[in-house]
């Protein structure tokens, strides 16, 4: 697991070196063990080093082919490198190195766009030709490894992390306030263009070429469902052996000890009953409701593995978020990313590498939200105008429960469920915002085109894609990449496979979402690997006390001094936001997680604007 920094000018090479090198050691902490770097009259190239495979100084980046024509910085781990590496050597290419980096250059110039679909891992790579002068990367199929680009006028610069082109001289740092509005509903940004103004995403499944300063990006990979109606007991057995076979490349395509992170959820819990790795890692809070570790603890006894855990304070808590902001680039409001870097820094003091089980909710509709019953599927074949009049009609009336599902189902579809991590709806983001920033971007707007490619699926499948494509990458993914780099930790999610995925997509819902169970037919699996009790249990995540905490004086002091700074007004109506906030610390009503979406985007904008 590395960083990969580079740009394109006509700078001198001196410059060029100079600059590379202080963009480069901006995101040493996603590879301390070596740097390596490529500078001509049109390009620098950067690398960091975190030694996963390969070892010795050969597998040190960039790598060149047999006559350094082109050479390539790779972030990610292909897994079926040694069986790509035979078939090239059949076809006469010569290697140098036993690294996986090594086989993405020869096979692109053996197999060119077509490569990328053959490559099992995570991946965001850039080979470069020095006679063409062409840049070519790619982002892997579902978006585990991060790629940013900055393009403004004839300044290209591509990185791991954001922060990286904050050494760029010509790079201008200015707030894309544009994608405020969705983050406060989202949690996350889920515009193509980030935070940073002119600076953007490569999308997961994409690859792009730069030459000549223009810039073009294609697709290669579709997330699709072509469901197969076959026994259940056909599935549940080849399932079974491809979550293995996934698991155990994971696992044994590394020259380092391999650890796992472990919760009280079925899924980590599966991983690590199959795996059985030396070292696992747990951390909670210590409050009623907030602490998974006994689970962890429990469950490693059962298997005679060793688990180290960590209780999280609330003091710690909230003075790690500047940190965090830090690392994620961009405002990132899922509570759970803070639990992740305690964690990723727990296991950094033990191993380099730890599998998870990031991904198996969307292939396997594990989220709660993906159970509907049967009341409510009835109500939702209701004309949606009547549903409609009747959401607006209890929307002013005082809280009484079921209140907000008849609000929720008032909605269309593609407005109803936009995520796991919905935060507030966009009439009360509007109000939350400076007048000047409120605008009429709709969730529709950004949701609706996803909807309407699966739209004859049934609503199971259409919520699976949704989040395959929102808050997987732009949430999941982003905080496991960001938080475990952030600690020099590689993070594998054998859970998260193309192959595995090219078989989940076949399984139809009735075998995912059964007995009012969500991801029953994987659950079933982990049955033969783990206590029933941990198979049954309902998607918590890491669950974070915060809302309770801000009920406290000197948390709700903490939070109110940020809420009344200076800045804070350039994007929110001060007034409203301190009533928020009062209203909650007050026991009025609960805005615990709109009041944490304010104060990170504060912290964020504070930490790259004001103490920069």
């Amino acid at each position: 697991m590395c960083g990969i920094v580079g740009f394109v000018d006509k700078k001198s090479k001196k410059e060029k070196k100079e600059i590379i090198k202080k963009m480069a050691d901006r995101i040493k902490h996603r590879g301390p063990d070596a740097e390596g770097y490529y500078v001509d009259d049109a390009v620098a190239l950067g690398h960091r080093r975190l030694s996963i495979l390969d070892l010795s100084k050969s597998g040190a980046q960039p790598i060149y082919n047999e006559d350094k024509s082109r050479l390539v910085i790779f972030n990610g781990e292909i897994y079926n490198y040694e069986s790509l590496k035979k078939d090239l050597q059949k076809k006469g290419h010569v290697f140098k190195t036993k690294t996986d980096t090594e086989v993405i250059l020869h096979g692109y110039e053996e197999y060119k766009d077509k490569l990328f679909s053959k490559l099992r891992g995570m991946f965001s790579f850039v080979i470069y030709d020095k006679n063409t002068k062409e840049l070519v990367g790619a982002r892997d199929y579902f978006g585990i490894k991060p790629f940013y680009y900055y393009m403004k006028d004839k300044n290209f610069l591509f990185g791991s992390e954001i922060k990286s082109f904050l050494e760029y001289p010509e790079f201008e740092k200015e707030v894309n306030t544009d994608a405020l509005k969705m983050f406060l509903i989202f949690q996350y940004s889920v515009h193509e263009e980030t935070f940073f103004k002119n600076v953007y995403k490569l999308k997961p499944g994409h690859y792009f070429k730069y030459k000549n300063g223009k810039m073009t990006i294609k697709e290669y990979f579709q997330v699709d469902y072509l469901k197969t109606d076959k026994p259940y007991d056909v599935y549940k057995k080849e399932l079974r052996e491809v979550l293995e076979e996934s698991i155990r490349y994971h696992q044994t395509t590394s020259d380092v000890e391999v650890g796992s992170y472990l919760s009280g959820g079925v899924d980590s819990s599966y991983v690590v009953s199959v795996a059985r790795p030396d070292k696992t890692f747990s951390v909670g809070f210590d409050m009623p409701g907030f602490d998974e570790t006994e689970y962890a603890r429990d469950l490693s006894e059962m298997l005679h593995i060793k688990n180290d855990q960590k209780k999280i304070t609330s003091d710690e808590f909230f003075a790690i978020l500047p940190t965090i902001m830090y690392h994620t680039d961009e405002p990132h409001a899922n509570l759970s990313t803070v639990p992740l870097y305690f964690l990723s820094e727990l296991a950094s003091n033990k191993v380099k590498v730890v599998l998870s089980g990031e991904g198996s909710d969307e292939m396997f509709a594990g989220y709660n939200e993906y159970y509907v019953p049967s009341i409510l599927r009835f109500y939702s074949k209701f004309p949606l105008g009547l549903r409609s009049f009747i959401g607006n009609l209890v929307k002013p009336l005082p809280h009484f429960p079921g209140q907000n599902t008849l609000k929720m189902y008032g909605k269309p579809f593609y407005e109803r469920y936009i995520g796991h991590g919905t935060i507030m709806a966009e009439e009360e983001a509007n109000e939350i915002l400076n007048p000047a920033l409120r605008n009429e971007e709709t969730i529709a707007d950004i949701i609706k085109p996803y909807y309407d490619k699966v739209s004859t699926c049934d609503e199971v499948t259409q919520k699976m894609y949704v989040d395959m494509h929102f808050w997987l990458p732009q949430d999941i993914l982003l905080k496991a990449d960001k938080m475990t780099m952030a600690n020099s930790v590689e993070l594998r999610v054998p859970l998260l496979d193309p192959v595995l995925f090219s078989y989940a997509k076949q399984i139809p819902t009735k075998h995912l979402v059964k007995d009012k169970q969500t991801k029953y037919l994987f659950r079933d699996i982990a049955r033969e690997k783990i206590p029933e009790e941990w198979s049954k249990r309902r998607k918590l995540g890491f669950p974070v006390p915060f809302s309770k905490w801000i009920r406290e004086e000197k948390y709700y002091k903490m939070v109110k001094e940020v809420f009344n700074r200076e800045y804070v007004s350039l994007f929110f109506d001060c007034d409203f936001i301190n009533q928020l906030l009062d209203s909650h610390y007050q026991n009025i009503k609960n805005n615990g997680r709109k009041i944490y979406n304010i104060y990170v985007f504060l912290i964020w904008y504070d930490v790259y604007f004001i103490k920069n």
